[in-house]
């Protein structure tokens, strides 16, 4: 299949699913555990009944939405995704450039692989950085200290993941930052002579290059790399006196990624988060975590207006997008289905992934007689019994 012949994001997904060894695509297809988590968040999108009103004058539909004061040509941005360079090389560089191309904001991860200076002017300015706790607060603050001489407008920190998760995919292949598969996984990956030569053309582990250090990245191999990063990640001491030194270091808007509860989204506004990103990580962190979007109205309801309530997890579809909005999200993020476009065909395959849900949602919003984004919300829904 070629890639303008691609009708959804599934079809991106087994084009991607070709590309890749098996080890490698179970990495970015993972969840944790018995992947329930990862089943919940698409069961919730699939309970979502929208309620269409007819005869309404929808031939002049806009997607065009605001986010931090800044306009988006659609409610939807690229989320952050670590280690994307092991699928592909160069692959945060061509997300990072399709969305600024489309008008849209890519989130940078501090676990990605291309350099946080080319992949912000490859964004066309719509770059944002996404930030992991670590054990050496210092490689916190130098990440965060980067980010701010770029210009980047929003800083997402991730609370999620205070251990490393239980990914069996992962513990099975042998797959994690040092790639040190095991024998079947090996055989299994000559069926893939792209990917390889792609890999080693490119000098085989991606570097954690906005991580560590520019001197740390360049004076140590891939695989030091790789065990520096290791043992960073995973930070049980974190807590919210660590948001709040990021808050005071921080110039821009600041976003907590990974609230779940009112309560910690209320905390995270009162110590100066400019917005919440309501996410389950994908379903890869805890694995009988609620989907988002069950959450997602509570956490709206208990925060002022003013204050911005993202949503990602489980995105396929430009009606997930709405369904999320109509639920009380401001603005929306995907990952794997970003990603899968940029495994197919780099550049080439994150436009059309964008491209593809930007036509759905146009679609969607037509049907339900919607004209414009700022019209989503709770009377679309069909109200639940009881």
């Amino acid at each position: 299949m070629r890639i303008d012949n691609a009708v959804n994001i599934e079809d991106l997904r087994r084009l991607a699913r070709r590309h890749s060894p098996r080890a490698v695509f179970d990495y970015v297809e993972g969840g944790v555990e018995d992947e329930i988590g990862m089943d919940r968040n698409r069961a919730a999108f699939d309970a979502v009944r929208i309620v269409p009103r007819y005869l309404v004058d929808v031939s002049q539909r806009s997607q065009k939405t605001t986010l931090f004061g800044r306009e988006y040509a659609m409610p939807l941005g690229v989320a952050p995704m670590g280690l994307s360079g092991i699928s592909r090389p160069g692959t945060d560089l061509a997300l990072a450039s399709a969305a600024g191309q489309a008008g849209i904001p890519f989130t940078l991860s501090n676990v990605s692989n291309d350099p946080m200076d080319q992949v912000v002017r490859a964004g066309n300015g719509q770059v944002f950085f996404q930030l992991y706790g670590t054990r050496n607060r210092g490689l916190m603050h130098g990440s965060v200290a980067r980010a701010a001489d770029l210009g980047v407008p929003v800083l997402m920190v991730t609370v999620d993941v205070p251990v490393h998760p239980n990914r069996e995919r992962n513990a099975r292949s042998g797959f994690g930052a040092a790639v040190k598969l095991k024998l079947p996984y090996l055989l299994e990956a000559a069926r893939h002579p792209r990917w390889i030569l792609e890999y080693l053309a490119n000098g085989g582990v991606p570097k954690f290059m906005n991580l560590l250090s520019a001197q740390d990245t360049a004076a140590s191999s891939a695989i030091e790399v790789a065990r520096t990063s290791g043992e960073q990640m995973g930070d049980t001491t974190q807590v919210w006196r660590d948001f709040e030194d990021i808050r005071r270091r921080w110039p821009g808007k600041l976003v907590i990624k990974g609230v779940m509860h009112p309560d910690d989204a209320r905390r995270a506004v009162e110590l100066g988060a400019d917005g919440v990103l309501v996410s389950n990580h994908g379903g890869r962190q805890l694995d009988l975590a609620p989907s988002p979007l069950e959450v997602l109205p509570a956490i709206r309801a208990a925060l002022d207006p003013s204050i911005a309530v993202l949503f990602d997890s489980g995105v396929r579809r430009g009606s997930h997008v709405v369904a999320a909005m109509c639920l009380g999200a401001d603005f929306v993020f995907a990952g794997r289905a970003m990603l899968y476009g940029a495994i197919a065909a780099r550049e080439a395959g994150a436009a059309r992934a964008i491209a593809l849900l930007k036509r759905e949602i146009d679609l969607q919003m037509g049907q339900m007689g919607c004209a414009g984004t700022d019209e989503f919300g709770p009377q679309w829904l069909l109200p639940r019994a009881g």
